[in-house]
């Protein structure tokens, strides 16, 4: 037996107020979209991953979610400019990201990061 996929589901009574946050700003493909669920992702290939934690780093809350970009300022700039509120940084972790925290529509604390070289 092989994992093919892992999704993260989020409760929402609106799951088209996911658009803006991980649509317009994150860049995500809308994969499904039945009215009842809205499912994002992409076509690129990534690994899959699951985190067990009893806290975020940092003395930090555990993240709902954890998203990697590839330009965490461009990242923080944007979600600031969109007035989502930021929990978190950004910080420069001494395990080797760069990371800030940030509300999603729904209350979720998202961890957006990027790993430093």
């Amino acid at each position: 037996m092989k994992v093919l996929r892992i999704v993260a589901n989020i409760e929402t009574a609106d799951p088209a107020a996911a658009k803006v946050f991980y649509k317009d700003i994150l860049g995500l493909d809308v994969l499904v979209d039945h009215g009842w669920i809205s499912t994002y992702g992409s076509s690129q290939s990534m690994r899959v991953q699951v985190g067990f934690a009893s806290e975020g780093g940092s003395d930090t809350p555990v993240p709902g979610l954890s998203i990697e970009v590839d330009d965490v300022d461009e990242a923080f700039a944007t979600m600031s400019a969109s007035a989502f509120e930021i929990i978190y940084g950004p910080v420069n972790e001494p395990w080797g990201v760069r990371r800030f925290y940030v509300r999603d529509p729904f209350g979720t604390i998202v961890n957006i990061l990027s790993h430093r070289p």
